[in-house]
């Protein structure tokens, strides 16, 4: 039986996780809108070996103003290249790390998104991967003839029905309708040609997709369900997801549900990777870890760090600063705000205690140390039933990724926890997911 092993991502967001990233005198201030500064980073992820690379993405300036003055002093993703654009650049600059894109189920139509990622998988060679969103902010709302964003519960609804078109406009082809048959003059089977005529609560699309079969089968789904409703819907129809866990026991929790859910739809549980996000800071030596750390700290406008518990949590002006962090109010954010309110009661942390944990990860969990220690901290949630992997989060970049790269990849794959080479040539291969067009012909 082959070992188990770490499956592992890296989100490209901007320039890097922590809120000062960009003022670092590694950094490239403007990198990410620059080709170049993503090939960096991305060609280090490879030379890693990593599964994929993951952008976020929203849909408008969602960084707001709060309190007055943070907004210009470290909003770096006030502009960003269209997630699509970007990874169709960097397809032929790749060979094997799998492209995921973040594109919203509220503000786009499912045949576009079919469309669009089934164009990268073959661009790709089948490495395209959709981290399926629903957006939630005010701001997107306004950008697409809306003053306010659609309700929970409207918006999970109108995303499970979304995917369920998406994947059927994917299996519009038979694998072998296109036998370009020059000789009979035939282009492509007719009876393997299926119509959607899909028919629903907020959808009608006809059908079939005009784009050929995607090298995978499906592209890779990917989800970030934390409430109830996300968890939900990621059991049903995701291969991967990006959690988001500060403590072992609630990533445990966590991992233990969504895998249960996934057996009431007729997936194995090992179908569906759990990946949580996990910011490193690495050094040869704990104390130049520290160093690292401490001077991306010292960047911190004390503006940006309110700003950035605001985004998550609500406005928290009225509060003080060195005070316990209050109960999160009609938060922009509500499982995110969740999650830091938790961790705030739990370790009694105050309101500048919190943003300064935040900043490093955007609330996600964080590693500072050697080598050893990073494998160590990644090695015990895997053994421990919280996770299958990590989507990486570097705090400033491109160094970031590198630092993971020489110093923690060789010491993961020295214990056997991470991959020597690439297993296949697909982004499902190497994560070990099922075969699609296997899963489809069985039933």
């Amino acid at each position: 039986m082959t070992a188990r092993r770490m499956r592992l991502g890296m989100s490209m967001r901007g320039i890097g996780y922590h809120i000062a990233a960009w003022r670092h005198p590694d950094t490239p201030a403007g990198g990410q809108m620059e080709l170049d500064f993503y090939a960096r980073v991305v060609a280090a992820a490879e030379r890693g070996l990593f599964d994929m690379v993951f952008l976020a993405d929203g849909i408008a300036v969602r960084a707001t103003d709060d309190p007055p003055g943070s907004m210009s002093r470290g909003a770096t993703n006030v502009v960003d290249l269209e997630p699509l654009t970007l990874l169709a650049a960097l397809a032929p600059l790749t060979r094997r790390i799998g492209l995921v894109a973040t594109a919203s189920t509220t503000y786009n139509e499912p045949y576009h998104i079919a469309r669009k990622f089934a164009s990268l998988d073959h661009l790709s060679g089948g490495r395209a991967g959709w981290n399926a969103v629903t957006s939630w902010t005010d701001e997107e709302a306004r950008n697409f003839n809306r003053d306010t964003h659609l309700d929970y519960g409207t918006r999970y609804d109108r995303a499970a029905e979304f995917l369920q078109v998406v994947r059927g406009l994917w299996d519009s082809w038979e694998p072998d309708a296109f036998t370009r048959d020059k000789a009979s003059g035939i282009f492509f089977d007719p009876s393997k040609m299926h119509r959607l005529d899909h028919k629903g609560r907020f959808f009608q699309v006809r059908g079939p997709l005009n784009v050929a079969p995607c090298p995978q089968g499906h592209p890779v789904v990917v989800q970030a369900g934390a409430s109830d409703q996300g968890r939900e819907l990621a059991a049903a129809t995701a291969d991967v997801i990006f959690a988001a866990s500060q403590r072992l026991e609630d990533a445990q929790a966590y991992y233990a549900d969504v895998k249960r859910r996934c057996l009431a739809y007729g997936r194995s549980p090992d179908d569906l990777k759990v990946l949580p996000g996990l910011s490193v800071i690495v050094g040869r030596t704990e104390r130049e870890a520290r160093d690292k750390l401490e001077a991306l700290q010292a960047l911190i406008d004390p503006l940006l760090g309110l700003a950035a518990l605001s985004r998550i949590m609500g406005d928290l002006s009225g509060h003080d600063v060195d005070g316990p962090v209050p109960e999160p109010v009609n938060p922009p954010i509500r499982s995110r705000a969740e999650v830091l309110h938790k961790l705030a009661r739990q370790e009694g942390l105050t309101i500048r205690q919190l943003y300064l944990r935040t900043v490093v990860s955007s609330g996600h969990r964080s590693v500072v140390g050697t080598p050893a220690q990073v494998a160590d901290a990644m090695e015990h949630w895997f053994t421990s039933g919280a996770a299958d992997g990590y989507n990486i989060l570097p705090a400033q970049q491109p160094n970031g990724i590198e630092d993971f790269v020489e110093l923690v990849v060789p010491e993961l794959q020295r214990r056997g926890l991470f991959r020597t080479e690439y297993e296949g040539r697909t982004l499902r291969e190497n994560l070990g997911l099922p075969d699609w067009k296997a899963v489809r012909a069985a039933g």
